[in-house]
């Protein structure tokens, strides 16, 4: 019978507390020798729970940390905004100045490369093959565009009026009532 040897942070520290758990029923003294090595009782229980221990401080660590990462992120969620709208207020306040931009870790924004002939040409050739294939058109495009209205028949709907019989409606007794308003008539 094989067993699967799955060796994660929380199986080892399940492993090892038991490993304690059953040397100290088993042999609360004395000394223990296997692998070549003569271990006394306590001894090797005192090495099981520095594993132990060990496992359980990284724990603490990571959790730590994790607390840690969430607040530097929370913080950097928050002060984006501020950063970018200061770094764009150097850049308008200083201008070119790179040696005082440099100062403040920035680059000057780089100047876009016009387009060169050839460029322009075939961008709109390609916007020209995009806007055909997928059937786009201006306003004045669809202006142009007309339905076939031969094929549709309109069939006029013709309103009857119909007798209903109202029902005679009691009248109310005229007169204050009990509590003293007069009854809404209609």
């Amino acid at each position: 019978m094989s067993t699967k040897n799955t060796r994660s942070k929380a199986t080892l520290q399940q492993r090892v507390r038991s490993l304690i758990a059953g040397t100290q029923k088993q042999h609360p003294t004395g000394p223990l020798t296997f692998g070549g090595y003569t271990y006394e009782s306590s001894a090797l229980v005192q090495l099981l729970q520095n594993l132990d221990s060990a496992i359980a401080a990284s724990d603490e660590a990571k959790a730590k940390w994790s607390d840690a990462l969430k607040v530097m992120q929370d913080e950097d969620a928050k002060m984006q905004p501020v950063i970018r709208a200061y770094q764009s207020y150097l850049v308008s306040l200083l201008g070119n100045a790179p040696s005082t931009l440099a100062e403040y870790g920035l680059a000057p924004r780089k100047v876009r490369t016009p387009l060169t002939v050839e460029q322009k040409a075939a961008a709109a050739a390609k916007r020209k093959a995009t806007r055909k294939a997928r059937n786009t058109m201006g306003s004045v495009q669809k202006k142009a565009v007309t339905g076939d209205v031969a094929s549709v028949v309109i069939t006029p709907v013709t309103v009857t009026k119909s007798t209903v019989a109202t029902p005679a409606a009691a009248t109310p007794a005229q007169g204050p009532s009990a509590t003293g308003s007069a009854p809404h008539t209609s």
